[in-house]
């Protein structure tokens, strides 16, 4: 057995569930006010913030405020995966161009951020 077969392989890095989804927003207490009369439990920031984070099952949905006009921020597709440097590998091997390497994040995750050709950015994460 060779050591590469050994090891996993790139092909094995796959994508497992959605972590959460950034929506950007030109009235936070409004915004907020809507989704906790959804029943969406605030985890972090508030109608006061400049960014609030709600539970949404085991993933979240958060809010970013926008002053443009109009928005420019769509938000961010925020996705788990197996592995995060296997996954950035894979991305560039089959032609696509990462905004940066994987990182470690303060709030413990590694990560990279691409965007699809529509100018979607995808976040590719794995909890630390």
């Amino acid at each position: 057995m060779t050591n590469r077969s050994m090891e996993q392989s790139d092909d094995d890095a796959g994508v497992e569930s959605l972590s959460a989804i950034t929506l950007a927003t030109h009235d936070m207490p409004r915004a907020v006010g809507f989704y906790e009369a959804l029943g969406f439990r605030i985890v972090y920031g508030g109608a006061n913030e400049a960014f609030t984070s709600f539970a949404f099952g085991s993933s979240f949905l958060n809010l970013t405020s926008e002053t443009h006009d109009p928005i420019r921020f769509w938000g961010r597709v925020i996705i788990y995966v197996s592995d995060v440097d296997a996954f950035y590998r894979k991305a560039l091997a089959h032609g696509i161009e990462p905004q940066f390497a994987p990182r470690d994040a303060p709030w413990n995750e590694r990560y990279f951020h691409l965007t699809d050709p529509d100018g979607h950015e995808l976040s590719f994460a794995r909890p630390l």
